[in-house]
């Protein structure tokens, strides 16, 4: 299943905004961008600088748990963090898996997050160029996930802590003004 996310026409029929951590919500738009597939995408736009702080736009019509997800992103911009990702597995804003890729650190990780507490799994130094796409695939199989950058498997990892399944997400970090034009689930099994 491919979800354009251009085709919207309000993100509310689609989209439930959380925010992860503290300081303001994420504030999500569809924005006109001629390099993105249909020359539209979805942005979080909010400048807010608050480290811990994680807007994600959670698609509200699919709910699962072994699948591939990945997602087309452009961090545009930021100060403290150019990073863009997905979520899978969301039970709450503040109990999920998130595999993200930062343009201003040069990584892409695989992170548990639980009670509102993010930590690292995994990671892969990889250059992330800032105002291009990129393609992050995440794969959930039972206890085991694997992230792959513009189509190279980086991360391989194992974690039982949310075995069920859950929501899809596209995540963000901090300040980071970042760009999504097409989600691709593919159920497993």
């Amino acid at each position: 299943m491919v979800v354009d996310l251009s085709l919207p026409a309000t993100l509310e029929s689609d989209f439930t905004l959380w925010r992860t951590g503290e300081g303001e919500g994420g504030k999500w738009g569809i924005v006109a961008d001629p390099t993105a597939v249909n020359g539209r995408a979805i942005a979080q736009v909010s400048k807010d600088r608050t480290d811990y702080r994680f807007p994600v736009a959670v698609y509200k019509p699919y709910t699962g748990k072994d699948l591939e997800i990945s997602v087309r992103f452009k961090a545009v911009a930021g100060m403290a963090d150019q990073a863009g990702g997905v979520a899978v597995r969301l039970l709450t804003p503040d109990d999920y898996y998130v595999a993200g890729a930062n343009a201003l650190e040069d990584i892409v990780g695989f992170y548990r997050v639980v009670k509102g507490q993010h930590e690292r799994l995994a990671s892969a130094n990889v250059k992330v160029s800032a105002n291009a796409w990129h393609t992050l695939a995440l794969k959930a199989e039972g206890d085991r996930f694997t992230v792959s950058f513009d189509g190279k498997p980086l991360i391989s990892a194992q974690d039982k802590t949310f075995s069920g399944p859950g929501k899809i997400a596209l995540w963000t970090k901090a300040d980071s003004i970042s760009y999504f034009d097409t989600i691709s689930i593919t159920p497993l099994g």
